[in-house]
């Protein structure tokens, strides 16, 4: 038996608890909901950093991605998805090559697929599992790699949706506050977030609000 199915049968006693308690937090997420008009009525490009190692049917964070895309291409909106769980990628070595502003010394899936985009990118989604309390090592690898475009990478606009299994007011606390400071360092435009908590499997995140939230996001771009 695999973990996820082992915790799927560990927690059947508690699923009435996790998916009310994934209801009430996604009422209070309506008020990270972006101001209608966020683009101005143009078609913005998007990029969609999504760091779960799970398959499509079976990761419960790429079911709001699912949800988001939907919302978003009702509005016209051209979208680019960089699966980074399962790219070639490598992580900052602190070296210096790029300068803050260059090329990494990595001629890596980040260096010629994902970087390019996000240079012309409108608004960046970045997208995890909650692991330990903090962002996938997938998305921390990412979000390190900016170093190379700091200044060229500031300004964007941003969302931020994560999944956990836990459902106590805290868990989000920690990725919330580092969102949060990356988006000061950055001086990003928080546009929305999602905190799917109490959704450790998918058939949870799938019976819950947050896919609602999610696509609503998207659609009010």
């Amino acid at each position: 038996m695999d973990r996820r199915n082992f915790l799927k049968m560990l927690s059947i006693g508690a699923m009435s608890f996790f998916l009310s308690g994934c209801g009430l937090t996604a009422a209070a997420d309506e008020e990270n909901l972006p101001k209608k008009n966020i683009s101005g009525g143009k078609k913005m490009k998007i990029v969609v950093i999504n760091s779960s190692p799970h398959s499509e049917k079976e990761s419960t964070s790429k079911f709001l991605v699912q949800k988001f895309i939907e919302g978003a291409k009702s509005k016209g909106h051209e979208i680019f998805i960089f699966d980074a769980a399962n790219e070639k990628i490598n992580p900052c070595r602190g070296c210096n090559h790029c300068g803050m502003d260059g090329d990494c010394v990595f001629n890596d899936a980040i260096t010629e697929k994902l970087m390019p985009k996000m240079l012309e990118a409108d608004l960046l989604v970045l997208v995890t599992p909650l692991y330990y309390f903090g962002m996938s090592a997938q998305l921390k690898t990412i979000v390190d790699r900016f170093y190379s475009r700091t200044t060229k990478l500031n300004g964007k606009k941003s969302i931020f949706m994560a999944t956990a299994w836990n459902s106590a007011d805290w868990t989000m606390e920690v990725l919330q506050k580092h969102y949060e400071t990356l988006m000061r360092y950055m001086n990003w435009e928080d546009v929305g977030q999602v905190w799917a908590v109490g959704c450790g499997y998918r058939q949870a995140v799938e019976n819950s609000e947050f896919g609602d939230v999610a696509f609503k996001i998207g659609a009010n771009l």
